[in-house]
């Protein structure tokens, strides 16, 4: 078990963590969704938030349509919920959104484990480049995340990696 597994960690983090750790907390977000192995992924996880980042979820289903009714039944309430389903990669994905407190949170549901979904791989190939990098190219990250440039392009900027910025971020040797 790594420290990704379950949200305890962010509540020793920094203050945007700690505001997340108890947003999902208090709605019992993950044991909601303990069926599906959900993980936190994206930016809080590795503290490279910025001020509209969204929480990612991911999950792993057997059954979408199970899948789909529990989600949906555990969080309908919540404002602008929605459902949208699509092809990513060749795989089934179901994408569900809705606002918690302030923040906009996607569950991110694949009939795959979740520790080979590429949000997971991405954010641990991102933790790994931080902890080499250091303080200063993660703000770096961040410094280029607010002027509108997403996660593994702003990655794949710094570290001068050519290509899909998706693909080629999985490949790079810390």
């Amino acid at each position: 078990m790594n420290q990704f597994d379950t949200i305890t960690y962010l509540k020793t983090g920094n203050a945007s963590q700690q505001e997340v750790y108890a947003v999902l907390t208090k709605a019992k977000v993950m044991e909601k969704l303990s069926g599906f192995t959900p993980i936190l992924t994206g930016t809080y996880p590795i503290a490279i938030n910025i001020e509209n980042s969204d929480l990612d979820i991911i999950c792993e289903y057997q059954d979408r349509e199970s899948f789909i009714t529990i989600v949906t039944d555990s969080f309908k309430q919540e404002k602008d919920f929605s459902i949208n389903e699509k092809q990513i990669n060749g795989t089934h994905s179901v994408i569900i959104r809705f606002r918690l407190n302030g923040f906009e949170v996607e569950v991110f549901g694949q009939a795959r484990p979740v520790k080979e979904q590429n949000a997971y791989l991405h954010m641990i190939k991102e933790y790994e480049i931080l902890q080499a990098k250091g303080e200063h190219f993660k703000q770096q990250i961040i410094d280029l995340k607010r002027k509108g440039i997403k996660t593994e392009p702003a990655f794949a900027m710094l570290l001068n990696i050519k290509g899909n910025p998706y693909t080629a971020l999985l490949q790079y040797s810390v």
